[in-house]
């Protein structure tokens, strides 16, 4: 037996139409941000032990391509390795609502699945705007961070969903796919909470490869879980604690959500977008950052919680406390006058002038700002002088959310900046041209090609 929710998101996928041109340029967009981001993070050592074990354990010559490599592994663990590597740099696009998302973290599975199945460059971004749609949906229907649960529990709902759409399941597919992955897979929020560990990377990467075997199962037949969101034991008891609004699920497919995701321009958990912007201000500004004598920064709920509340923000050790530290980021910003990779390599985390910078900080909710999020990501910063002088400044909107886009050129300078260490200017070139006219392609395989073997 199954239940509303279940039948309406199968509905959702069975009845999905042709998105329009201005949401298939923007899928295009979010494929090409998440290869800038795996290749920009070819060095971190939780991309290479993922690459690595998709390698060792789940190689298959006719499996589909591990990304940089000439390694071909099972759709599993590609899924997992690419989708690692999307993650690694947290420098992939954003969703805010009652629970935040990463959509671009389906990607990798859908492009695994459709390499597998030799799908169209059409099919596969159809397939992704589906999972999009599916994944902010459930964002705008209940919180998951507040129970103490994982957003990655929605990223592996919408990549079943969009799963589904290449695989073309029938209604009782769909159901069966979507119970299979969310009762046996639901991830905590503690893997978010202290001191940040690799799985911190990970989690969505493994909430997509569960997806993907779960839509295999459904495909053949396996059945899941009567009731999976409504049942006694279900989602809606045990995990959310609510039902989910309704509002969300009232309109057929119109394959807006994406255009309401935001792409980061630093490498910095989204809340603190706003923040690094206002702090590059000051710098320029300021000048000699050994002039400061104290920094207050007033944020919202979410940011405080998310990236303040915790010791281990004011002392972070690893990368991946390091750029989920509203006060690390802040002060890196102010010191260096910018945010990028080379920000969270360890000396620069251990720098003194820095954490001198963390030490005169103070960070405090502003109630005025927690009611203006999620449409706004306000960040103010006052940042007073050893001479007496005071600045102050404050971002409401930071470049890359919906609301202050990126351009393409933007967007194919940070895929440039991130990669030019890896690939040479010709692939590049190749990449970004046929991102472009992936609607064109009869089989993303011809697409595919160009992100294997490019490895130095």
């Amino acid at each position: 037996m199954t239940d509303s929710i279940t039948q309406k998101i199968a509905q959702l996928v069975l009845d999905a139409g042709q998105p329009s041109d201005r949401v298939l340029h923007e899928v295009k967009r979010r494929i090409l941000d998440s290869l800038g981001c795996y290749f920009g993070a070819w060095d971190e050592e939780s991309a290479r032990i993922a690459r690595d074990s998709a390698a060792r354990y789940g190689g298959c010559g006719d499996g589909v391509t591990v990304w940089g490599l000439d390694t071909r592994a099972s759709v599993e663990w590609c899924t997992f390795a690419n989708a690692v590597g999307v993650r690694a740099l947290d420098f992939n696009d954003t969703y805010l609502s009652l629970e935040p998302l990463h959509p671009s973290d389906m990607i990798p599975a859908l492009m695994a699945l459709g390499e597998y199945l030799d799908c169209s460059g059409m099919e596969l971004l159809k397939a992704i705007a589906v999972g999009y749609e599916v994944g902010c949906r459930l964002c705008d229907s209940a919180t998951l961070r507040k129970k103490g649960w994982d957003h990655v529990n929605y990223t592996m709902i919408g990549a079943v969903a969009g799963l589904s759409t290449l695989m073309e399941l029938n209604q009782d597919q769909v159901e069966n796919a979507l119970s299979i992955a969310v009762v046996p897979h639901i991830a905590m929020r503690q893997t978010r909470a202290g001191e940040l560990s690799m799985w911190k990377g990970a989690a969505a990467a493994n909430a997509c490869r569960n997806a993907v075997f779960a839509v295999l199962l459904a495909k053949t037949g396996m059945t899941g879980p009567s009731q999976p969101f409504e049942g006694e034991m279900g989602f809606f008891k045990q995990v959310s604690g609510v039902a989910f609004r309704q509002e969300p699920w009232a309109n057929p497919m119109r394959y807006d959500a994406i255009l309401r995701t935001f792409i980061k321009l630093h490498p910095v958990e989204y809340h603190a977008q706003s923040a690094v912007d206002a702090a590059v201000e000051i710098h320029r500004m300021l000048g000699d950052p050994t002039a400061i004598a104290s920094v207050k920064v007033e944020t919202f709920e979410a940011a405080y919680t998310i990236l303040a509340k915790d010791p281990e923000k004011w002392r972070p050790r690893t990368r991946e406390t390091a750029d989920h530290s509203l006060p690390y980021i802040v002060a890196a910003a102010l010191h260096d006058g910018g945010v990028w990779l080379d920000t969270f390599t360890p000396a620069k985390i251990a720098s003194t002038g820095i954490r001198r910078i963390m030490d005169v900080m103070e960070i405090m909710e502003d109630e005025r700002l927690t009611q203006r999020y999620p449409r706004e990501i306000p960040n103010r910063l006052t940042v007073k002088t050893v001479d007496g002088g005071m600045m102050v400044r404050e971002v409401d909107i930071p470049r890359g959310h919906a609301g202050n886009p990126m351009t393409d050129d933007e967007l194919v300078a940070k895929f440039n900046r991130l990669t030019q260490y890896l690939l040479p200017e010709d692939r590049r070139r190749a990449i970004v041209d046929e991102t472009w006219r992936l609607d064109k392609l009869k089989s993303i395989r011809d697409f595919t090609v160009l992100l294997g073997g490019v490895a130095r």
